[in-house]
């Protein structure tokens, strides 16, 4: 991957093409088609004007099953479901877990800007938690599951804290599975992002790009992001909850010096209010709402950048009695999980999607 950003990063700045657009060439020979087989039927259809890519085992085809709605993670600028890698665990947990599979390709229903996104997933996800809509799909209503992978994380972890908040959705999942959530922008100057900024498969500048982008091309956010003073003082309320030196765990802390935060002017929150609001990151979030979450299934790696975004929240999560299963890999990294398709297979990517399919299998 690090190769990849250094070449996106040098054609962008000759003019020759975008970051993007380069990442766009290199994964279009990986983009699949939504083909059956003998064990799956794999179709697409449009909830709420989203893109819905859906799994349903073949086997005991009369009775209901298990019901996983599966967010994939990546840039808005080239991941999608269709790519190898979501696609080959989407269909891979249909079929070890005999379960129905929803993946929606929610980034690609929105203008790349978090709050329209948000919006569309929201929505998305209102419709689809009604026992009419599950009835559908074969969906057991009382066996339903969110899970997501890095930006997919984000989301479920979101959208887990508004459903369960929300009297008005019916149906709630029995549990969330985060896959090295990236959880808020407060501070970008964690022990996790120290100690990886230069690591192979997502380094900090990369991390950066792909979180400011959420939000705008405008490159102030970046920028500001990288300087780490991008809140004002107005917000200080909020870096209690991202305070690693009393959320992170002992051995995380190690060789760091814990600094309080460097405030910054007002400039960069009036533009984008959304990087300080709760419901579009997760750690934000008050304990009150903490309370409510479900069983929660957290993994992270030790060569990631949002390491301890997902350590602090495990912290938080069981500081406020909820029920928490967390995995930490001592040799994972960003996007192991994913490691598990050819040209870029791996031992350690199919042994961490064997362990979270048996845990679900007993969860769900």
């Amino acid at each position: 991957m690090y190769p990849f950003c250094f070449w996106a990063s040098v054609l962008e700045n000759l003019g020759i093409m975008s970051y993007w657009e380069f990442y766009n060439i290199i994964t279009k020979g990986y983009i699949t088609q939504p083909t059956s087989d003998e064990n799956i039927t794999v179709k697409e259809t449009k909830i709420n004007d989203i893109l819905v890519r859906y799994y349903v085992p073949k086997r005991n085809s009369h009775k209901l099953k298990r019901g996983m709605i599966y967010f994939h993670g990546g840039s808005p600028k080239f991941a999608k479901i269709a790519l190898l890698p979501y696609e080959t665990f989407a269909r891979r947990a249909a079929n070890r877990l005999d379960a129905v599979v929803l993946a929606p390709d929610y980034q690609q229903s929105s203008k790349y800007h978090s709050q329209t996104q948000w919006n569309d997933v929201s929505d998305f996800v209102k419709s689809l938690l009604h026992p009419e809509t599950l009835a559908k799909y074969g969906v057991d209503p009382t066996r339903v599951c969110i899970t997501g992978d890095s930006a997919g994380a984000t989301i479920t972890a979101a959208l887990t804290q508004q459903i369960m908040g929300d009297s008005e959705i019916p149906i709630k999942p029995k549990f969330q599975t985060l896959i090295y959530p990236a959880l808020q922008m407060l501070d970008t100057d964690l022990p996790s992002f120290r100690e990886n900024e230069h690591t192979i498969v997502l380094p900090k500048s990369l991390a950066i790009k792909i979180m400011s982008e959420f939000y705008t091309t405008d490159e102030s956010l970046q920028q500001a992001l990288k300087s780490n003073q991008h809140i004002p003082a107005e917000y200080s309320h909020l870096f209690k909850f991202v305070n690693w030196s009393a959320l992170l765990p002992e051995r995380f802390k190690k060789g760091h010096v814990y600094t309080n935060p460097i405030y910054g002017s007002s400039e960069i929150v009036e533009k984008f209010p959304g990087i300080v609001n709760p419901i579009l990151h997760p750690l934000l979030a008050s304990d009150s709402m903490l309370r409510l979450l479900p069983l929660t299934y957290i993994l992270t790696c030790q060569h990631d950048v949002f390491r301890d975004d997902g350590l602090m929240y495990v912290t938080r999560l069981r500081s406020n009695g909820v029920q928490v299963f967390h995995e930490h890999v001592e040799k994972g990294f960003h996007g192991s999980f994913f490691f598990i398709s050819w040209p870029f297979h791996t031992n350690l990517g199919s042994r961490l999607i064997d362990n979270l399919f048996s845990w679900v299998d007993e969860n769900l």
